[in-house]
This record gives C-alpha cells, structure tokens and sequence, in this order.
C-alpha cells in the first residue's frame, strides 16, 4: 500500500513535469513560426534586391536557405486536433535536429474517446522514448514510424523505433536505462490506455522497440450498449 503511494507520487510528479516541459517545446516551435512571419517582409526585400541586381545564383541559395529554416518550423501533419498536431510535431521537430527520419502518418478517428491531455501524454512519451533510444545510435541506424488512425472499431496508435539491444523486463516494465526517476513513461502509456478501456503492449528487441495501443471508439461502445 505504501509502496503503491510512492510509485503514484512519482508517476504524478513525472507526468505534471512532462506536461511542462511539452508545453515549453510547444511554446518554443511557436516562437519561430512567429519569428519567421516577423521577418517575412525583409526576405521579401532582400530577394527583391538580388533580382534587380541580376544576382540569381544568390537567390537561389537564399531561397534554399529560407526553405530549410521553414521546414524546421512547419506543420507537417494535421491529426484533426490541435493541441495533439502541436505535441506530434513538436515532437517531429526534435527528431529533424537530431537526425533521427520520421514517418508519421496520423489522423485522429471521429469517435476517438481519449482527451487531448490524455493524447498528449500517450504520444508525448512513446516519442520520447523513441527519441532518446534513437539517440544513443549512430545517425545511419536512425528512424521513428507512426500511426495514428482507426482499426476496424478502434482508435489504433504504433510507435515503431530503431534501438539498441533489447531492453530487459521487471513485472510488466521495461527497465530503465536512465535511472531510478526514469522508467514511468510506459507505465504511463499503460494506465491512461486502460482508463479508456483499452489495450496497451510494448516490445523490446534487438535493433527496435514497438509500442502499440488500441481503445474502442465511443460508436462502438454505443452499439454495444444497445445491444
């Protein structure tokens, strides 16, 4: 009992600090999108220059500089949910500076029951995780796969990684390669799953770890409830 009160502390504790720190990486992705729009007007100008100028190989280069500032900053998927395309790519743009490739394919089910905080979450923590284990490989071993979308009745959610060697089990949890604090993200991931009803599992092998979650859509709930 005891010991259940200390582990629901610390899991409060993590989840209150993840919130915070998606909320400064939400709020510092914004910072730049709002910094682009500021300078538009001088690229605009500088461009214009070069043009009368007849200086064409200087604008191409800095048009290619300016798209590659713009695709550390855009919006590459819309889920249907703004605060969740917020997190995810957030979460993307972290991945794009450290040189881990993301496919992410996600669009959020009509139906899907889980708040946003709760998606959050979910998809906050299965990409940390992902991040940080991509980040102990070298650059060319690197990748993060998403989906996001419906699976017959159910909101379905897969988070597929490159990793090291596999990560050993304690019970129902992975152990921690960052310390007695760490550890809580799939743990997390676990029971904001099961408060929807749903099915959470993780695997860990050599070179990958695959993190899978189902939950009923609410029409499907409905129809079962009319039966």
């Amino acid at each position: 009992m005891i010991l259940d009160k200390i582990i629901n502390k610390k899991i409060e504790r993590y989840q209150s600090e993840l919130l915070q720190k998606y909320c400064d990486e939400v709020e510092s992705m914004y910072r730049k999108m709002r910094g682009w729009r500021h300078d538009y007007h001088n690229h605009i100008q500088a461009l214009q220059a070069s043009m009368a100028a007849g200086k064409y190989d200087d604008v191409n280069r800095y048009l290619s500089d300016l798209n590659d500032d713009l695709t550390t900053v855009d919006t590459v998927v819309k889920t249907g949910r703004v605060m969740v395309d917020a997190i995810l790519n957030g979460k993307m743009n972290i991945a794009a500076q450290n040189s881990i490739p993301v496919n992410a394919k996600a669009k959020i089910p009509e139906g899907t029951p889980v708040s946003d905080i709760d998606l959050c979450v979910i998809i906050g923590n299965l990409l940390d995780n992902a991040i940080e284990e991509n980040l102990r490989l070298p650059e060319e071993s690197r990748f993060i796969r998403v989906y996001i979308g419906r699976k017959s009745t159910q909101f379905y959610l897969l988070v597929t990684n490159a990793a090291g060697k596999r990560r050993a089990k304690s019970g129902s949890r992975f152990e921690s390669q960052k310390g007695s604090d760490h550890g809580f993200g799939l743990s997390r991931v676990g029971s904001t799953v099961k408060k929807y009803g749903g099915l959470f599992s993780a695997d860990s092998e050599d070179g990958g770890f695959t993190a899978e979650l189902l939950i009923p859509l609410l029409e499907d709930r409905e129809s079962e409830n009319r039966g």
